[in-house]
């Protein structure tokens, strides 16, 4: 049984699936994202794979008849896939060719655009989970696109503020973000003609990073070949990046941030926001977590343990290492 649960004090909505707690456990040394599986080609670069046990489905069952008027449920609609970064079972992103990444950056596109014909879907994020610190089991490079029926709660947050900022000074948010960080230097990592990559002046994380672009692109509707060419550069050089700073695998979740689809109530999103990718690394030290604890859970009021002035230069000569020796 999968279901939507509203929470009246948030104007939110909980995805809730009594399913996934029943996934069978993995033989230990099989991996269904492995050509020899069954469950994959036995040759590929790159993969959409529709996820075996989604939380949410274009074909999702009724809820469960224990809501009302107050505590509303829905349906669980949606899409959830997974997309494959490589046959390799132990691979590095980084250590992908150039095509490789370009090839992957092609298949976000693709599925964007698939996704986004489905007129009940309203948020299309593609996410990444890496490192046993965040709770990965399966190592295999991957990542995840969920594609939501409702508007999530952080990116209506985003819009709304991003919108009120547009109408009070004409300026996008992600302009003005992008300004303040180039006059004061120190928190920008690297940037191309297309993107710039910084830990913002009021990151939660001690390595919490962004990779913003620099033009008028709120989605993947918006690239080409230039703007593929160098996204797939900035993923490679920045992962590469993270893994210098401690000399081990650096853990992260990623998510890439775009305008909302099917959603007459956010048109002109174009002008007022922009496309964006955010890392949340959970590392405050090379063997430290940075937990969200009480104040982080029960106020969302987050305390960074680390000035980003400082991160910033950490991850700066972690990304000339990787320069330097690529």
């Amino acid at each position: 049984m999968a279901e939507l649960r509203y929470n009246p004090l948030l104007d939110d909505w909980t995805m809730v699936s009594a399913d996934r707690s029943k996934r069978p456990d993995m033989p230990k040394d099989f991996c269904p994202f492995c050509p020899g599986s069954g469950k994959v080609p036995e040759t590929y670069d790159v993969l959409k794979y529709d996820n075996d046990f989604p939380i949410l489905s274009q074909n999702p069952p009724q809820p469960d008849n224990i809501g009302s008027d107050f505590y509303k449920t829905q349906e669980s609609y949606g899409k959830c896939e997974v997309i494959l970064y490589s046959p390799d079972h132990e691979g590095k992103f980084y250590d992908l060719s150039q095509d490789h990444i370009e090839k992957l950056v092609r298949l976000w596109i693709e599925r964007f655009e698939e996704l986004k014909k489905d007129q009940k879907i309203k948020y299309i994020l593609p996410f990444e989970n890496k490192g046993k610190e965040v709770g990965t089991t399966m190592i295999h490079p991957h990542g995840q696109i969920y594609a939501y029926p409702i508007m999530p709660l952080r990116l209506r947050l985003e819009l709304k503020n991003s919108k009120a900022y547009f109408e009070k000074t004409g300026t996008n948010i992600y302009d003005q973000i992008i300004k303040d960080e180039k006059d004061f230097e120190k928190r920008i990592v690297f940037e191309n003609d297309s993107f710039i990559v910084l830990l913002p002046f009021f990151a939660n994380y001690p390595f919490e990073t962004y990779i913003i672009a620099k033009d008028k692109i709120s989605s993947f509707s918006d690239f080409n070949d230039k703007l593929v060419t160098d996204f797939a550069r900035t993923l490679k050089e920045l992962t590469g990046a993270f893994d210098q700073v401690y000399n081990k695998a650096f853990p992260y979740m990623m998510a890439i941030y775009q305008e909302p689809v099917n959603s007459p109530e956010y048109e002109g999103a174009k002008d007022f926001y922009r496309f964006n990718v955010k890392f949340f690394p959970p590392l405050r030290g090379e063997n430290s977590i940075k937990y969200n604890a009480s104040s982080e859970t029960a106020a969302w009021v987050h305390g960074n343990p680390r000035r980003v002035e400082e991160t910033a230069e950490e991850l700066r000569r972690a990304y000339r290492s990787f320069i330097n020796e690529g």
